[in-house]
């Protein structure tokens, strides 16, 4: 970089200048309460994350794509989304489920752009067992109440309050 000199770590940049790092942190920083906002084409994006789970049959691939396909397609059809509104989405899985990568369903309903991650779930004594969970980042303009979590089969006893 012939030419430009970089301040030290941590050194200030020169009056009227911002670095890279202080401007990304700059435009992360909201108002208390506020949605995170994304720009895109020149417009803000409203991004929420959507939950979900689904208790899937035995630890077998079969079951285990067919568990998550069907809360993907749940949490998309309630929630009127789109694979191009969908930011990212992590998958975890309980410890007894290892037969296949739920975000392998993700990928057979089209999710072959959205960036995709699978996880273990903490092993806590006494959970459910053959628990596929999600987060969803989405761009959407509806609002924290709007946005359905869905919760199936037996994973609905994890979260009674808002389960459908």
């Amino acid at each position: 970089m012939a030419g430009r000199q970089r301040p030290a770590a941590g050194a200030a940049a020169p009056a009227g200048q911002t670095s890279g790092l202080t401007r990304r942190a700059a435009s992360r920083r909201g108002q208390p309460g506020q949605a995170q906002r994304s720009q895109r084409k020149g417009t803000q994006v409203t991004v929420r994350a959507v939950r979900g789970a689904v208790q899937v049959e035995a630890n077998e691939r079969a079951a285990i794509l067919e568990g998550t396909a069907e809360l993907v397609t749940e949490v998309m059809g309630r929630n009127s989304l789109t694979t191009d509104q969908v930011i990212s989405v992590i998958f975890s899985a309980t410890a007894d489920l290892n037969a296949e990568f739920p975000a392998l369903a993700a990928r057979k309903l089209g999710f072959q752009e959205v960036p995709l991650l699978c996880c273990s779930e903490i092993s806590v004594p006494g959970a459910m067992p053959r628990v596929v969970r999600l987060m969803m980042h989405v761009e959407t303009e509806m609002t924290r109440p709007q946005i359905q979590h869905v919760y199936l089969r037996g994973a609905a006893a994890l979260r009674q309050d808002i389960a459908q």
